[in-house]
Parts: C-alpha cells; sequence; structure tokens
C-alpha cells in the first residue's frame, strides 16, 4: 500500500503550482510595480520637451510615408553633468543623507541596546514608543517640528525660559532643522533592525570575555559592536535610500540653501514643466541608490562565505 502511495504523492505534488507561485509572485509584483514604471519614466527621460500635453514628444515616430522612426534625445542625461546645479543637487543630497545615517546610528545605537538588554517585559513596551510616531501622519509630524523649531516656537520659549540663551535662535529654514527633521523621521527605521540584530547576540561570548578579564568597552567593541554590523547596515540602508530622495523635510523646514535631488525633480516635474529632465534625475538616482544594494549584496555574501569556512 505504501509502495502505491508514494508515487502517487511524488507526481500530486509535482503537479502542485504551489512552489511556482511563491517563487513568481514576488517576481511578478516587482516587474509591475517597478520595472514598469521605471521603463515609463527611463522613455520619457529620452524624449524632449513640448509645450503640450503630455508635455514631452514621444521618440517613436510614425511618418506619413508609414515609416516608423526612433529619435533618442541623451541631452537630458548630458545635462545633469555638465550643469553645476544638478551635480550640487546630487552631491547635497548624498551629503545630506550619509550625515543624518551616521546621526541615527549614533542616537539609534544607544536605544536600540537599550532595548536589547531590558527585561523582556520592557521590551514590548518599549519597542511601541519607538513605532508610535507612525501612527501619525508623516507630514503633520513634519509641521509640527516647525511651530518647535520657529523664532517663537516651543524649544526657543523653553530656552528663553531657562535662560539659557537671550534671543531667539534662527533653526528653521537651515540645514540643522533638515537634520533634525530627518533623524527624527527616520530613526525608528535605524533602531528596529539593530535590535533585531542585537536581541539574538550569544551572550555566552561575553561571559567568556569577561572570564578572561576583558572589561566591559573592550567586550563591547571586540564582541557586540562586531556582532551588530548586519544590522547596523540594515539600518543604514533604510535610512540612507529614502533620505537620498527625500522632498517633504527640505521644503518645509529647510531654507534655500537647502538644495537636494528631490526638491529639484519636483521644480522641474511641476513648474518647469521638463518632464524628460525629471525622468533623466530619477534614473539617475536609481542608479545611484543601486550602488549601497549592490555592497550590501557583496557585504552579505562575504559573510556568508566565513561563516561556511
Amino acid at each position: 500500500m505504501s509502495q502505491v502511495l508514494v508515487p502517487f504523492t511524488e507526481r500530486l505534488r509535482a503537479m502542485m503550482p504551489g512552489k511556482g507561485l511563491v517563487i513568481g509572485a514576488p517576481w511578478f509584483w516587482l516587474a509591475l510595480f517597478f520595472v514598469l514604471p521605471f521603463l515609463f519614466v527611463l522613455k520619457i527621460s529620452l524624449s524632449e520637451p513640448q509645450l503640450a500635453l503630455p508635455p514631452y514628444q514621444d521618440w517613436i515616430r510614425e511618418m506619413e510615408d508609414g515609416l516608423v522612426t526612433v529619435t533618442l534625445n541623451f541631452g537630458n542625461y548630458m545635462m545633469l553633468f555638465e550643469d553645476d546645479l544638478y551635480r550640487a543637487a546630487l552631491w547635497g543630497s548624498f551629503e545630506v543623507a550619509a550625515i543624518s545615517t551616521f546621526l541615527c546610528l549614533l542616537v539609534g545605537y544607544p536605544m536600540a541596546y537599550a532595548i536589547a538588554l531590558s527585561p523582556n517585559h520592557w521590551r514590548m513596551p518599549l519597542l511601541m514608543l519607538i513605532i508610535l510616531p507612525f501612527w501619525t501622519s508623516f507630514l503633520i509630524r513634519v509641521y509640527a517640528w516647525i511651530g518647535i523649531l520657529k523664532g517663537n516656537g516651543l524649544l526657543n520659549h523653553l530656552l528663553m525660559g531657562l535662560g539659557i540663551i537671550d534671543q531667539p535662535l534662527e533653526i528653521l529654514h537651515t540645514q540643522a532643522a533638515v537634520y533634525i527633521g530627518v533623524v527624527y523621521s527616520y530613526l525608528p527605521f535605524f533602531v528596529l533592525p539593530l535590535y533585531a540584530t542585537l536581541v539574538r547576540l550569544d551572550n555566552t561570548l561575553l561571559e567568556a570575555a569577561a572570564d578572561l578579564g576583558a572589561r566591559p568597552w573592550k567586550q563591547f567593541l571586540k564582541i557586540t559592536l562586531p556582532q551588530s554590523v548586519p544590522g547596523i547596515v540594515a539600518g543604514g540602508m533604510l535610512v540612507f535610500i529614502p533620505v537620498m530622495g527625500e522632498f517633504v523635510i527640505p521644503d518645509l523646514l529647510g531654507g534655500p540653501d537647502t538644495l537636494m535631488i528631490g526638491k529639484l525633480m519636483w521644480t522641474e516635474f511641476f513648474s518647469n514643466k521638463d518632464w524628460p529632465l525629471a525622468s533623466a534625475l530619477a534614473a539617475v538616482l536609481l542608479v545611484v541608490l543601486i550602488i549601497p544594494f549592490v555592497l550590501m549584496r557583496h557585504y552579505e555574501q562575504r559573510m556568508a562565505e566565513r561563516e561556511g569556512q
């Protein structure tokens, strides 16, 4: 009886499309919501602008004699690398994203480490406090910082009431306000993956190091910090990548000197009506953001090879 059932179950398992669906569903989702929109953006970036609807001229045109002509316009990409404005915007976005990621590391690592070392019954409430701001609209939270940082805002009233300053500080519409808003908004994205890494660390290694005479700071540098690198990399990627294209925070909290590629794309799309140039900006930004993914993947492969050895 068992000899009959085994081939039957194997044939039944081979006929079931479950494995193909599990593998194919993410690829279908990626193709539909990432690859296909990017191809549309890439197509527009190779077009020429025009004063019409849509505000670009398709580079695949049918002539009167029935022939089809293809005219690719690479001038948009050339302008991005020749014009100082676009190079400055790209560098400004990279600078803000890199510094904000570093600030999230300085602020988020102690928070994640403290939550990981806290008793089990305290971890969930502490994590809820980290996630709690997400229950409010992102735009409302950024607007709240305007009320805190403006000249007659809560922060200046508090500092003047305590006698720390004599006149209001000019924080709003500066680069410092942008960093404050970015770190506040994206800090949970850094803390959560880092906590997930720290909470799984093997504490027996710390006990062994303590038995061998290692001081707490040395235990942290030699054991805890190296083992938490995957969480740092994951959290850094979750902060760096969206900040590169951030628009709301620089527009509301930053000043006229805050030049980022997100603000520039909005200007090209909606003010200048130059869709091809704005699409070229989006395509270049995507290529730049793929580089961290490649580096992270390379790092994960190296770590897997080391563990395999």
